[in-house]
């Protein structure tokens, strides 16, 4: 990649200088999956002090894209993946540019911006986690936005070749394996089979022990669950409010079996967790991150809420109360 400088201008009309040099027309290159023979590709390979893998390796450990890749896939995205450096101003990314790097961000604020109706506006930011540019590189698109640092700070980079032998692949085996499950799935039916295939893209699988422990109850909330397989208890721990209940009582308020979805009401209050959820013999759960959560499932909110009006009246039930608030809520 060159990394000369060259001029850019950024919303306010000012000049600012971008080390990210474009390469024109990726987008129009197809990629198919199940025809790439990852034998026939050389192995991208940037060499890193044993400080620098240690830094890498702690900036990708929460990125989602990459929780189902084998031990192997996984140390492949980190040999591949290089540092960049970047200046309060630069560019990393503009709306409308072809793809041609996925980021993770190691240190370091951004502003992410779209130009809607000609006119640029700030619709989000990054603070020193996370990644972008994905989308690009996935579903062989434009840059949909445009991510602008708003600080000094480094990122990690991994070039679009490598992306899609690795990521882009894994991800089709993963719809393969995924696409009839999400399609039976009651709260999904008003998305489209894109939007659908999507969701798939974001997931990740976990796997729990019997009893164990799957989110608690008061914790902050970070993910939604899918029950893959197994059964899921959902418990509130209710403080004494009569003589005859005990402190702490443990009341089971919801059984979640295949198909069936928790986690969802924190999501949508931007409040703690209400309740706990554990395992009932082996279980395993897809995972969505919340900004994944946020950014696909806005078309399947009405079905969240109106579940969320059915968990009240069940509490309303359960402890005799009209009074019953927010935290009182499934989780």
């Amino acid at each position: 990649m060159d990394e000369s400088f060259y001029l850019m201008h950024n919303s306010c009309g000012a000049p600012v200088m971008s080390r990210f040099i474009r390469r024109a027309s990726v987008c129009a290159e197809a990629f198919n999956p199940d025809e790439d023979d990852e034998e026939k590709e050389q192995r991208v390979t940037h060499p890193k002090t044993d400080q620098q893998r240690q830094r890498l390796q702690e900036a990708c450990r929460d990125i989602l894209l990459f929780k189902n890749l084998d031990p192997e896939q996984f140390s492949q995205v980190l040999d591949a993946m290089f540092e960049k450096s970047f200046e309060a101003g630069e560019h990393i990314i503009d709306q409308d540019d072809d793809g041609d790097n996925f980021y993770v961000i190691e240190r370091g604020t951004f502003d992410i911006c779209m130009r809607v109706d000609g006119v640029e506006k700030i619709v989000g930011a990054y603070d020193n986690k996370g990644s972008f540019g994905e989308l690009a590189l996935m579903y062989n698109t434009p840059r949909a936005a445009t991510i602008i640092a708003t600080s000094p700070g480094a990122l990690w980079c991994l070039d679009r070749l490598t992306f899609r032998r690795i990521i882009v692949k894994n991800n089709a085996l993963k719809r393969r394996l995924y696409e009839e499950f999400i399609q039976s799935l009651p709260l999904l039916t008003s998305l489209e089979l894109s939007e659908r295939m999507k969701v798939v893209d974001v997931l990740s699988s976990k796997a729990f022990s019997d009893r164990e422990q799957i989110i608690a109850q008061g914790d902050l909330a970070d993910c939604f669950y899918i029950v893959e397989s197994g059964q899921v208890r959902i418990i509130l721990k209710r403080s004494r409010t009569r003589k005859d209940q005990d402190d702490n009582e443990e009341v089971e308020i919801a059984s979640c079996s295949r198909g069936q979805y928790f986690g969802e009401l924190a999501l949508v209050t931007n409040k703690p967790r209400a309740a706990s959820a554990y395992a009932v013999g082996p279980v395993k759960c897809l995972v969505m991150d919340i900004q994944a959560f946020e950014r696909l499932l806005g078309p399947c909110m009405d079905i969240m809420k109106r579940n969320i009006a059915n968990y009240e009246e069940q509490l309303v039930a359960l402890f005799d109360s009209s009074h019953t608030d927010t935290e009182e809520k499934a989780p």
